[in-house]
C-alpha cells in the first residue's frame, strides 16, 4: 500500500472515531452551540428594536437588525465550536491514547487530520443549525444568487478548517483539557470585539482598529456582502488571506507540537 493510500485510509478511520466521540457525548457539543442561539435570540428579540437604530436609521427595525446580526453570529458559532477541538486534541494528548497511536503502524499525521475534518464537519453542521433557528425567526437572503451562496459556504468552511488548525495547536500546547478550553476562549471572543453586532463606525475611535484589523472582521462583512448585497470591498481578500495565514499558522504549529517526543 503507497503512503498516499495509508494516510487516507488511517486518516478516515481517525475521522470517524473523531466522530463516535462526538455522537457519544454530545454535551460540550451542545453548550457550545447554546452561546450562539442565544445570543441570536437575546440580540434580536431584547435589543434589536434599540440596536436598529444605528443601522440605516432603524427604519427596518428588528429584521433589519436580524439580517445584519445573522453572519456574525454564524462566525461566534464556528469560533464556539472549534474550542471543542481543542478540548478534545487535550484530552487525547493526557489520556494515553496518542501514547498507543505512536506505536501502532498507522501514518502520524492522520491523528491530526482525523481531529481537524472532524471540526470542520463539526462547525458546518453547527452552523447549519443556527442558520436554521435564524431561518425559523425571519432571516432571508433571497438576493443571494446560486453563486454567492456556494462562495458563502465556502468561506464558512475556509474559517472552520484555519479556526480548527488553531484550536488543534491550543489543545496540543495545553497540559490539560481545563487549560485548552481556557487558552482557546479568544476565538469566541474575538467576534464579539468585531463588526458582529454593531458597525465599526460606530465604536469609538481608539477601538476601530482593533476591531477593523483582526481576522473576524473581514469575514463577517465579506458573509454580510455574499448573503445581504452589501458592498464587500477589500473585505473579500483580507478575509482570504487571514484564512490562508492562520491555516498555515496552525498546520506548523500543530504539526512542530505533535512530532516532538513526549516527556
Amino acid at each position: 500500500m503507497s503512503n498516499l493510500s495509508l494516510a487516507v485510509r488511517d486518516s478516515s478511520t481517525m475521522l470517524r472515531r473523531n466522530l463516535l466521540h462526538a455522537r457519544r457525548y454530545p454535551s460540550l457539543t451542545l453548550n457550545l452551540l447554546l452561546t450562539p442561539i442565544m445570543m441570536l435570540l437575546l440580540f434580536v428579540y431584547v435589543f434589536g428594536d434599540v440596536m436598529s437604530a444605528g443601522i440605516g436609521g432603524g427604519e427596518g427595525g428588528r429584521a433589519q437588525y436580524l439580517a445584519y446580526v445573522v453572519p456574525g453570529i454564524l462566525l461566534l458559532t464556528i469560533g464556539g465550536t472549534t474550542v471543542g477541538s481543542a478540548v478534545s486534541v487535550a484530552t487525547d494528548m493526557t489520556e494515553g491514547i496518542i501514547a498507543r497511536f505512536r506505536t501502532m503502524a498507522i501514518h502520524r499525521g492522520s491523528v491530526l487530520v482525523g481531529h481537524v475534518l472532524g471540526s470542520v464537519l463539526q462547525c458546518v453542521m453547527s452552523v447549519i443549525l443556527v442558520g436554521a433557528v435564524a431561518v425559523a425567526i425571519g432571516f432571508r437572503a433571497t438576493d443571494a444568487t446560486a453563486v454567492e451562496w456556494v462562495l458563502a459556504v465556502g468561506l464558512l468552511a475556509l474559517v472552520s478548517l484555519a479556526l480548527t488548525w488553531i484550536a488543534v495547536g491550543m489543545g496540543l500546547g495545553s497540559p490539560n483539557a481545563e487549560a485548552a478550553s481556557n487558552s482557546a476562549m479568544p476565538l469566541v471572543l474575538l467576534p464579539l470585539l468585531s463588526s458582529a453586532f454593531v458597525p465599526v463606525d460606530a465604536m469609538p475611535g481608539w477601538f476601530r482598529p482593533i476591531a477593523e484589523y483582526q481576522p473576524f472582521t473581514p469575514a463577517i462583512e465579506t458573509l454580510r456582502g455574499l448573503l445581504l448585497g452589501s458592498e464587500i470591498g477589500h473585505n473579500g481578500w483580507l478575509a482570504v488571506a487571514w484564512c490562508l495565514a492562520l491555516t498555515a499558522l496552525g498546520y506548523v504549529w500543530s504539526t512542530s507540537l505533535f512530532v516532538r517526543d513526549p516527556k
